[in-house]
């Protein structure tokens, strides 16, 4: 079913939903006034029965006042506890409904992400071989057109990984195999590759040399290139990428920053949200899944790690993960 249909089916049954909500506490509020009402008449009958002349007449007018009033407070109280009830039970299911949809929308838009993200590496990777076997090109020529098939090969590569580190995440079958890693050598290769796969590209690395922590090292390598990744994706050719790794004593701090247009207070907090990105699939430029983030945030989570987001000065984005000592 499109996803506008869906939208569309979704209102109508909000709109009966409330619909039916409303008509509930409606009848809520009927009962208790008939209810309220036939109290307050038995109280009126039951005294008109009584002898006026009766010495107890007053202490039995008493009894049934009280008695009224205990049943006011009884019906106050048994429909404020169906209504919280009710009220409670609604907002569970319309908020459970809506993060349903949205998880739709999201996962609609995901494989429309991996359906563009594998149609271009696929054709360009087809057309580069296609090339090199029909025609006789120099040996320049023929070194650019392998180099291009092998980069489109490593997108499709890294694109599988996510995938289906996404789908271990999720199921709970994330298996890291740990061990002392040198991280001032993994992030200086990440860096190494990044400059050729994009030559064109400017990116500054300051990496304070032997440092170690205890972890995985293809699962930190996708980590750091997600973020590298990111950074690149996200700002201006002509700017820089910075890539730094320090030494602050208590924890080991590797921070990417960009200069692009930055992220608002607000995405912040879903950028790691899985499929969540910016727009909407069909006019989006930017290239991507919607899963790096989320991946990186867990594989961090998982080294004990912490990652942040902070704002570069003047523009663009810091992402920064920690590792305690």
């Amino acid at each position: 079913m499109p996803f506008g249909k869906k939208i569309y089916k979704f209102s109508v049954i909000t709109v009966v939903y409330w619909f039916l909500l409303l008509y509930i506490i409606a009848a809520l509020a009927w009962w208790y006034i008939a209810l309220e009402k036939q109290n307050q008449a038995m109280r009126d009958y039951k005294i008109q029965e009584l002898v006026k002349d009766d010495p107890q007449y007053e202490s039995k007018v008493i009894q049934l006042n009280n008695e009224h009033n205990r049943k006011h407070a009884q019906y106050i109280g048994e429909g404020l506890t169906f209504l919280l009830i009710t009220l409670l039970g609604a907002i569970f299911v319309y908020r459970s409904v809506r993060k349903q949809v949205k998880f739709s929308q999201q996962q609609q838009n995901f494989m429309m992400a991996v359906t563009h993200e594998l149609k271009t590496p696929i054709a360009v990777t087809k057309l580069s071989l296609e090339t090199l076997l029909k025609r006789k090109l120099d040996e320049d020529k023929q070194q650019r057109l392998t180099q291009q098939a092998l980069q489109e090969t490593n997108r499709l590569n890294t694109l599988t990984n996510n995938i289906l580190l996404a789908a271990q995440i999720d199921s709970g079958n994330l298996n890291s195999e740990k061990e002392e890693i040198n991280l001032s050598v993994l992030t200086d290769g990440c860096v190494q590759d990044f400059k050729q796969r994009f030559p064109n590209r400017k990116i500054e690395v300051s990496i304070e040399p032997g440092q170690f922590i205890y972890g995985d090292t293809l699962l930190m390598q996708i980590a750091i290139n997600n973020l590298i990744e990111n950074a690149l994706k996200y700002s201006p050719e002509d700017t820089t990428v910075h890539v730094d790794l320090t030494d602050e004593g208590e924890r080991i701090n590797i921070e990417i920053s960009d200069e692009g247009v930055g992220i608002s207070d607000e995405e912040k907090k879903r950028v790691f949200d899985k499929f969540y990105r910016i727009g909407n699939e069909n006019t989006r430029k930017t290239k991507g899944t919607g899963l790096g983030l989320y991946i990186t945030k867990k594989i961090v989570e998982d080294h004990g790690a912490e990652i942040n987001i902070t704002d570069n000065t003047p523009a663009g984005t810091i992402f920064g993960i920690n590792f305690y000592k």
